[in-house]
């Protein structure tokens, strides 16, 4: 017991006091205080601070800025000087700061959005390279012999505006000409219009009605309507008329031409533009030629009809470069421009082609594009080739067709295969199958035959005359189903196909917006199934759910429960959801499309690819 008194008087050793603060004692003792006391005792602190705050802020601020402390001060203070008021008024106090706060993040990523557009926005035009080495800007769109009707004319804008407003017609640019709502007022030639009569063409579809007066007054235009809804002949009839005027005024002689220049991104959408300006040509009291420049034809067979002199020539981008590039063929003359499946086009890497095509242009033409999915960039895109355009869009760009029942299924991988025999059972043939890889498509053609359906492939490894052959037994009914990769998504017409499969789901949902559109086309209802499971992204899923909800169809259960964190900027500023790719299912600051491009760029730097050529032509 002594010595433990002992212990206590003696002072500390000095190893101990070293470590110790020299002002402190050994015989300071801090008492204890309840957790209550303490917390009193924080906020007295807090209310003190921020007093001093309000003192410093007075003496050395305006008057203006020191309000604006105040108020940050009493946000800060909610809980130490308004402790005695009810803790219902702090929630809404609470509730008020966390909506101004939320508004800041939204103007925020409306912020970073613009900057992602700016940057990613292309800084130079989509004209010919002299072009824009000269500086020549066209001012005024190119002048046509074509009026609408005097009684048309005469109408009122209202009267116009009721048109487009009934028909779900938006129009954007200057001086939009008026809608037309029947062919004969039109002012086509008989020999059209007979054509029209036999494919049981009646009355003009809204991208028609405002479309074809538009290509007729000689206007620039881009054309964005859902797919099936006959985009192909408000460049084919007008171009026909013209190059009927052109014939009856001044024949073409031998090498002239072409005068009108149609560009699609595959070699099937090229042969069945050809084979529908046949078709129209066919009852004219002149003769017009039409020429088709695609790979895997000889080049004779379109160097024979240019011979005779050729009026329109259909193209896909590498045969045409090749062809302009041995100077088999000159853009002299050439005067009407049409790129189908515009976006398409672009998006598969054929932008330098197409910019280098523009160089062999010697003068002004009337450039036309056309696609049923056109993102905000690709639109700013083209607009820097376009004079004064004029914008039509009949629904949203992008959007699935509302004739189509949409179907989502969850099929395990290994199951695919064989839920397809059962899956083709839901509608009579014609049927379409998609699926991404080549492997796939042969391996689901394999298998169908082996199961006795009679079924014909096609895919970018065939060799066009097969892949030809296929399309048209295909088309005539004589095989049920065809199986294809997006070479056939993209444009073709299938009259009867009532139902199209996807095996897989594609990585973008502008290819699935394309491959469920080979059905339902004309004004006909067509289903359309999907498999998905687990291996697909993310991203492309909610896409997916969000494309579902807005053609209000079923959305399945697994689908319904995907959420993504950002699901509530969807609807920020003027466009929903991406204004890169279109994706309704998230915004640009997220777009998968726009990371892996950007990946690729940054891979490629300082590698140059001498084995690459860009004019692939698939």
């Amino acid at each position: 017991m002594a010595s433990e008194t002992l212990k206590h008087d003696e002072p500390p050793k000095k190893r101990y006091r070293k470590e110790e603060s020299s002002s402190e004692s050994e015989d300071d003792y801090v008492p204890y205080v309840p957790v209550k006391e303490r917390k009193k005792q924080q906020l007295l602190k807090l209310g003190r601070l921020s007093q001093l705050k309000d003192e410093y802020g007075q003496r050395g601020k305006s008057s203006s800025e020191n309000e604006h402390d105040n108020d940050d001060d009493e946000d800060g203070q909610v809980w130490g000087r308004k402790s005695n008021i009810s803790l219902l008024d702090q929630h809404t106090e609470l509730k008020k700061l966390a909506e101004a706060k939320k508004e800041s993040a939204m103007e925020r990523q409306l912020k970073e959005e613009e900057k992602i557009l700016e940057s990613v926005a292309e800084k130079k035009a989509l004209m010919g390279v002299a072009e824009l080495a000269k500086g020549i800007q066209y001012e005024d769109p190119i002048k046509t012999s074509w009026k609408a009707p005097h009684y048309i004319l005469a109408m009122s804008e209202a009267r116009h505006n009721r048109v487009r407003k009934k028909l779900r017609i938006l129009v954007e640019g200057e001086d939009v000409p008026p809608p037309i709502k029947s062919f004969g007022e039109m002012k086509f030639p008989r020999g059209i219009l007979s054509g029209l009569e036999r494919k049981g063409i009646i009355k003009p579809t809204p991208i028609q009605v405002q479309g074809i007066p538009t290509v007729l007054s000689g206007r620039d235009m881009i054309g964005i309507a859902f797919t099936g809804s006959g985009k192909t002949l408000v460049f084919v009839l007008p171009l026909i008329m013209f190059c009927l005027e052109q014939e009856t005024r001044l024949p073409f002689i031998k090498n002239e031409g072409p005068y009108g220049l149609i560009i699609c991104p595959s070699r099937e959408l090229a042969k069945q533009t050809h084979d529908i300006i046949m078709h129209y040509c066919s009852g004219l009291p002149q003769e017009i030629r039409c020429c088709l420049a695609i790979g895997g034809i000889p080049v004779s067979e379109s160097m024979e009809v240019i011979s005779r002199g050729v009026h329109i020539m259909v193209a896909t981008p590498g045969r045409l470069m090749d062809m302009l590039d041995k100077k088999m063929v000159r853009l002299d003359v050439c005067r009407y421009l049409c790129m189908d499946e515009a976006d398409r086009m672009i998006d598969m890497g054929f932008e330098e082609d197409v910019r280098t095509i523009f160089s062999f242009f010697k003068g002004q033409r009337q450039t036309l594009l056309f696609s049923a999915t056109m993102p905000k960039k690709i639109q700013n895109f083209a607009r820097s080739a376009l004079v004064k355009p004029v914008t039509i869009n009949v629904g949203r760009a992008g959007a699935a067709s509302m004739n189509v029942i949409q179907e989502v299924e969850y099929v395990k991988q290994e199951a695919k295969i064989v839920y397809l025999l059962e899956c083709l059972q839901k509608t009579p043939p014609p049927v379409l199958i998609f699926a991404e890889k080549k492997q796939d498509v042969d391996a689901i053609h394999e298998y169908l035959l082996l199961k006795g359906v009679e079924a014909v492939a096609i895919h970018g490894g065939k060799d066009q005359e097969e892949r030809s052959r296929s399309v048209e037994a295909f088309r005539k009914g004589q095989k049920d189903v065809l199986v294809a990769t997006d070479v056939a998504s993209k444009g073709l017409d299938f009259a009867d196909v009532q139902h199209v499969i996807n095996y897989d789901m594609p990585d973008d949902v502008e290819n699935y917006v394309h491959r469920i559109g080979r059905t339902g086309r004309s004004g006909k209802t067509g289903i359309a199934t999907t498999f998905i499971n687990k291996a697909n992204d993310e991203s492309v899923l909610l896409d997916l759910k969000h494309l579902l909800m807005e053609a209000r169809q079923k959305v399945p259960p697994f689908l319904a429960a995907l959420q993504s964190e950002n699901e509530k900027y969807l609807d920020l500023g003027d466009e929903r959801g991406c204004s890169y790719c279109g994706g309704l299912g998230h915004r640009i600051t997220d777009c998968p499309k726009l990371e892996a491009i950007q990946n690729k760029q940054a891979s490629n730097i300082g590698r140059r690819d001498y084995l690459a050529s860009n004019a692939a032509d698939y």
